[in-house]
């Protein structure tokens, strides 16, 4: 007995004194990185970006945002420069304003229906949307790819609209919608046609806000079903 727990001892010795080195080696699986850093979204433009008579949680941004979200890509809560009233200068001064630092994955832009309704020059529209595309491509690490362009709503349906001359303003908005969908198709840009859903909410009330003017949650919900594709592809998941 006293032989056996001496070679015991023994051999616990011996392989405590094994170096390092000399221990068998075993191939560990490499473990994946899960972790998807969220990716930046900013969205520029006046009422129509802001939500205005809608809850901040039903502005198209943050249904986009919440959407992506919900399908899997992460996306922090967007960024938005905009405000009720603003024509395509104001809001050139807003962004110098606001001065939105680092690059972002994914940029919308929609502005113009202020300038049509101000009376406002085509080719000043021009000049002032090109500039502020290049702006938004800029934001968006010089990659158009990465911009969308929604096209201008047509108000005129609503009953805000109706009380004015509304084949004027119909016809005037889609002069400002041919230069933007020009001036984007001159890039890489995306461009998305949101104006038909627009002119659906004199049959479908439902679609305007209730002040009677801008669009209601649900419209701006049927915007998203057009951008959640776009926007997807362009974070690489379609």
């Amino acid at each position: 007995m006293i032989k056996i727990l001496v070679l015991m001892a023994g051999l616990m010795i011996t392989v405590s004194c094994i170096g390092k080195s000399e221990l068998p080696e075993y191939d560990l699986p490499e473990q994946e990185d899960n972790t998807q850093a969220a990716k930046k979204y900013l969205a520029l433009g006046d009422s129509y970006t802001i939500g205005e008579a809608v809850p901040a949680a039903q502005r198209f941004p943050v249904q986009l945002q919440q959407s992506l979200v919900t399908g899997g890509i992460p996306v922090n809560t967007p960024e938005i420069i905009a405000r009720t009233g603003w024509t395509t200068d104001e809001l050139m001064n807003g962004i110098r304003e606001a001065h939105p630092r680092g690059q972002f994955d994914l940029v919308t832009l929609l502005i113009g229906v202020n300038n049509q309704y101000r009376g406002r020059d085509t080719a000043e529209y021009r000049r002032q949307f090109r500039e502020l595309l290049n702006l938004a491509i800029g934001y968006a690490g010089n990659k158009a790819s990465r911009v969308i362009v929604l096209s201008i709503p047509d108000y005129a349906i609503t009953p805000f609209g109706q009380a004015r001359d509304m084949i004027k303003i119909s016809r005037e908005i889609d002069w400002f919608n041919r230069i933007n969908l020009q001036e984007t198709r001159n890039t890489q840009a995306v461009y998305v046609d949101i104006t038909p859903i627009s002119r659906r909410g004199q049959e479908e009330p439902r679609l305007v806000a209730a002040d009677g003017l801008h669009p209601s949650g649900e419209m701006y919900k049927e915007w998203v079903g057009l951008l959640l594709p776009e926007a997807k592809k362009i974070l690489g998941k379609e």
